[in-house]
């Protein structure tokens, strides 16, 4: 090797050691996470903006002794966490944003934030109960720190050079979009590099994966890879573009197919598009199932069953509209989908039946462990979905019936690809077994679904 040559060639490879170095451990964290699909609560469907510290905690409290044993772990404040008066009209709500533009939790709410603490003290106590704590945000900068040109953190820079204010949610006007520049880049490392500090796990970004907003969800990226935690990020709402998939499957560990769902079956012809129904998704979650693998899944949204108050995101307190039949669909169209499992549910007011549904470990297991996922048949009213049990264990197999009357079935497992034979099956929803089988037959009551594990070579 000549002189010069070598001059050269040692800086340059070492500069790529060290940039390797340097990625890895990003890229090491991203790969960790959601490996399953995530389960968890989120406040919004039966509080809304206006959760508070001790209605937070006595939720937390309960989902630990109740489901944390059956895996679940994430618990989510969604929005509106830095408004002191969340029951006001947009506007009146009086923000909280420190000095350099960053909301922070409003303290008459959250008291344990005061003294400039945030969220650490709440997040410290979320993980001392062996769980793990998320919240919401809508992209953006917000519009009184681009007003008063507030300091971005950690930076030369000030509100007004990462604004884009010709850009806003359409639905929720506090915040300013961000350019794609360096300062724009500062504005979500300053952020990003806080919610680190407070001890988040989980993140939904909210108004920026319908419509589409790939430099932010880019921009976002890099902050949670630059800040050194790991932390789930979820897009929200959808429908996520299906022309995205490849990208989204890279930058997101969970992202939004629809709008949000709803305790509605199904709606007529002509209906506003808000909110979505739950029949409507099945033909949106056959698309996405293919890009469902571990560390990215298409997120059907949170589980609208249960108690839906005292003060829900949409309509009014009410127990859940959804049937026992409906609930068991969701729940199941959800697991053999690969859907993250977030419990909209006032756990406080929990019933029997809905925890039933929430801590059957056999249906669980087929969100969290099932493989080669998929729509096998769709005729009229029928919908079947077929998985792998992991580890060569046969076959799940359910049965939806969309119709308003009772379906009867019956399919030979050829039908289904199966190998012909008697093998022992299982009806995972009353958690009984059927005996040795050449084939399933049964009922289907409306809007209703059964749900099985054949056992085979």
């Amino acid at each position: 090797m000549r002189k010069g040559a070598a001059k050269f060639f040692l800086p340059v490879v070492f500069g790529f050691a060290v940039m390797a170095v340097a990625c890895w451990p990003a890229r090491d964290m991203a790969s960790s996470l959601a490996v399953t699909p995530p389960m968890g609560w989120n406040s919004w469907d039966s509080w809304g903006l206006t959760i508070n510290e001790d209605e937070f905690r006595k939720t937390t409290t309960w989902f630990q002794y109740h489901l944390q044993h059956y895996g679940w772990q994430y618990v989510v404040i969604d929005e509106g966490w830095f408004a002191q008066k969340p029951e006001k009209p947009t506007g009146q709500q009086d923000y909280t944003i420190g000095k350099d533009g960053r909301y922070q939790p409003a303290v008459n709410r959250f008291p344990s934030s005061a003294d400039g603490k945030g969220f650490r003290p709440l997040a410290d106590w979320v993980h001392a109960q062996g769980l793990k704590f998320g919240i919401h945000i809508i992209r953006g900068i917000p519009r009184e720190a681009v007003q008063r040109n507030l300091p971005i953190a950690h930076s030369h820079y000030r509100a007004s050079e990462a604004a884009d204010t010709r850009d806003t949610c359409s639905w929720n006007s506090d915040n300013y979009g961000v350019k794609n520049t360096k300062a724009g880049q500062a504005w979500y490392d300053s952020v990003i590099d806080l919610y680190a500090r407070w001890g988040v796990d989980f993140l939904k970004v909210d108004c920026i994966s319908y419509p589409w907003k790939e430099d932010e969800i880019r921009m976002i990226r890099q902050a949670i890879d630059r800040s050194g935690r790991p932390m789930v990020l979820s897009l929200s709402p959808g429908p996520t573009p299906l022309d995205d998939a490849d990208q989204v499957t890279r930058l997101a560990q969970l992202w939004r197919i629809s709008d949000d769902v709803w305790d509605v079956w199904s709606k007529p012809e002509g209906a506003p598009e808000f909110p979505q129904a739950l029949k409507d998704q099945f033909a949106l979650l056959a698309q996405w199932e293919p890009y469902a693998a571990p560390g990215h899944w298409p997120d059907a949204d949170m589980l609208p069953i249960g108690e839906l108050g005292p003060r829900p995101g949409y309509g009014k307190p009410r127990r859940s509209n959804l049937t026992h039949d409906e609930t068991r669909t969701l729940m199941t169209l959800w697991s053999m989908a690969h859907s993250p499992l977030m419990i909209g549910t006032n756990l406080l007011q929990m019933d029997a039946f809905t925890e039933s549904v929430l801590t059957n470990p056999e249906v669980l297991d087929v969100d969290q462990y099932s493989e080669n996922n998929r729509q096998v048949i769709r005729k009229g009213d029928t919908v079947v979905w077929m998985a792998a049990v992991a580890q060569h264990g046969g076959d799940y197999i359910a049965v939806f019936n969309l119709g308003d009357a009772p379906q009867q079935v019956n399919y030979s497992w050829p039908d289904l690809g199966m190998p012909f034979g008697r093998y022992p099956v299982r009806d995972l929803w009353q958690r009984r077994d059927l005996g040795h089988n050449d084939h399933i037959e049964a009922t289907v009551a409306p809007h209703g679904v059964m749900l099985y594990r054949v056992q085979h070579p």
